[in-house]
């Protein structure tokens, strides 16, 4: 079993690792084993993320990328590679979300979550891919959403983007699962966090949300660690371009 879901050992660039799902992610990692580098935006957030990782297990290491900037994307997958020795699993985990109706939304609003939700998430593979598919070996995992199922209400340049993730994900698992990179996505459904806070803070919306969940509950950052441990490991070798909801049943009723 250990050969089969162990991951101790494994070098891991994670983004998205000061948000709400991405520091559960970090911490789950790293208590794998893990040597993790996380790659985050703000230099204080990720200093106190380095104190609060430093005793858990593995080796925690970050660099500071701005995903609006193409340039600093390329820059800081070379610095992780550097920090790390080699890249055995991408988890692309992080995203932004600007809420609003369609008919008010800047270009801007919406160029800023394609460049970071879609845009952003493709160079970071195609920049980790090369070493990957040298090796024949290698897991990219990024992060879809409910809203790459569905529309959403008030989402449009999120879940364009999103919508955009989850294609992306099979395009470019058809593309590199000859060479040995498993190119998967987690769909998480609809986890407490900072980032849909507009939603579980409307008490009618979140009355609605709760409805449906067949599980009774909405989800915590903590579920999505399994699934994603699973898929950066071995018992995931035989899956390519899979889009794995977990959502709590949302998909289901």
């Amino acid at each position: 079993m250990e050969s089969l879901f162990g991951i101790s050992g494994s070098k891991v660039l994670l983004t998205g690792g000061t948000g709400g799902i991405g520091s559960a992610l970090v911490e789950g990692f790293l208590r794998a084993g893990a040597d993790v580098c996380m790659m985050a935006r703000d230099e204080q957030a990720a200093e106190i993320s380095e104190a609060k990782y430093s005793n858990v297990g593995g080796n925690f290491s970050y660099v500071i990328a701005d995903f609006l900037s193409d340039g600093s994307c390329l820059s800081a997958v070379a610095q992780a590679t550097k920090a790390l020795g080699q890249i055995d699993t991408l988890v692309l985990a992080h995203g932004n979300a600007m809420p609003g109706p369609a008919t008010d939304m800047t270009l801007d609003t919406w160029s800023a979550q394609i460049q970071v939700n879609l845009t952003a998430t493709f160079r970071l593979a195609q920049a980790v891919a090369p070493e990957m598919i040298k090796r024949r070996s290698g897991k990219i995992i990024t992060y879809a959403s409910m809203l790459t199922f569905q529309g959403g209400l008030n989402v449009a340049g999120y879940a364009a983007s999103k919508g955009g993730v989850g294609q992306l994900t099979k395009a470019l698992s058809n593309e590199w699962a000859p060479h040995g990179v498993n190119v998967n996505s987690i769909a998480p459904g609809y986890i407490k966090t900072k980032l849909n806070q507009h939603v579980w803070k409307d008490p009618e919306r979140e009355k609605a949300v709760l409805a449906r969940l067949t599980s009774g509950r909405w989800g915590n950052p903590e579920d999505l660690v399994g699934p994603t441990l699973f898929l950066s490991s071995h018992a995931a070798d035989y899956l390519h371009g899979v889009i794995l909801p977990v959502d709590g049943g949302w998909l289901s009723r």
